[in-house]
């Protein structure tokens, strides 16, 4: 979803790579990129914000980059879309390119590297399981009816509700809606049940079988209360409280440049493997 946004916003953008000032720092970076790096007509960039950076060990002397890019799409003459793009940036001698492949390998160091996690990250309203105090903290950006998720996320739920004291785990929900609408839903009812410190609970919405392309709420909500022997109700699922989580939680998606599920963090850094958290717990 996120990739074919950028597709977008970047359509009629320069392909050959661009000169930037020596010396790159952040701010140069940022003028860059409202300046010269987005080319459609349609597109107008209204804020860039650096999310991290680091100098990368292989290949050497270059600087990657971590940006979320807002700006406004023009949909008609007088309809616009604000939207908030996450992008990567490899930077060297001056020069700049959107992507950065080796020869040798055909590895993307773009799909190989994420920006380290806020520590703002690790609120007690996240935590789903294990101690806050906990040796090890585990993120986990999800969707309750991504399929792999629906298999990984309670193998690690119930890893570190077996080891709480080496291991926490702060849950961030990201349903993809595109591709199974039915998680708006499900999400809601989850936060409710969150909400109610009902967090185990919560976690069982994920063995719900149903159509990912069902939106009414009635039927879904009648489901889960069926199954799950829980009461939530559609006024339960639509409060400003639960639609304000709903929206932090994207928000905090965003920023971190999380663009699919299920994506893991273990203690800050992305974990690709998603199985880092077992070497934890040996």
């Amino acid at each position: 979803m996120m990739m074919s946004l950028m597709s977008k916003l970047l359509s009629l953008a320069v392909i050959t790579t661009l000169t930037i000032s020596a010396g790159t720092d952040a701010d140069d970076v940022k003028e860059y990129v409202q300046k010269h790096m987005i080319k459609n007509p349609q597109v107008k960039v209204t804020k860039v914000d650096v999310i991290s950076s680091k100098t990368l060990e292989e290949p050497k002397g270059w600087e990657v980059f971590f940006l979320n890019i807002e700006a406004n799409v023009k949909k008609s003459p007088t309809v616009y879309d604000k939207v908030t793009v996450p992008e990567t940036l490899f930077v060297k001698d001056g020069y700049t390119v959107p992507t950065l492949i080796s020869l040798e390998t055909g590895e993307d160091y773009k799909n190989l590297l994420k920006p380290e996690l806020s520590k703002e990250i690790y609120d007690e309203k996240h935590l789903m399981a294990g101690d806050k105090n906990a040796k090890h903290k585990i993120v986990v950006f999800s969707d309750p009816q991504c399929p792999f998720c629906q298999t990984k996320v309670p193998e690690i739920y119930k890893a570190v509700k077996a080891n709480p004291d080496k291991l926490a785990l702060y849950y961030y929900h990201f349903p993809l809606l595109r591709i199974h609408p039915v998680s708006d839903i499900i999400t809601r009812a989850m936060i409710v049940e969150q909400n109610r410190g009902n967090k185990a609970k919560a976690m069982e919405f994920y063995k719900l079988k149903i159509n990912p392309r069902e939106v009414n709420a009635t039927k879904v909500l009648g489901k889960i209360n069926k199954e799950f022997g829980v009461k939530i109700t559609e006024d339960d699922i639509n409060t400003e409280v639960v639609s304000k989580e709903v929206i932090h939680d994207k928000n905090m998606a965003t920023r971190s440049m999380v663009s699919g599920t299920p994506t893991v963090y273990v203690d800050g850094v992305w974990d690709p493997t998603r199985n880092k958290y077992k070497e934890l717990i040996k």
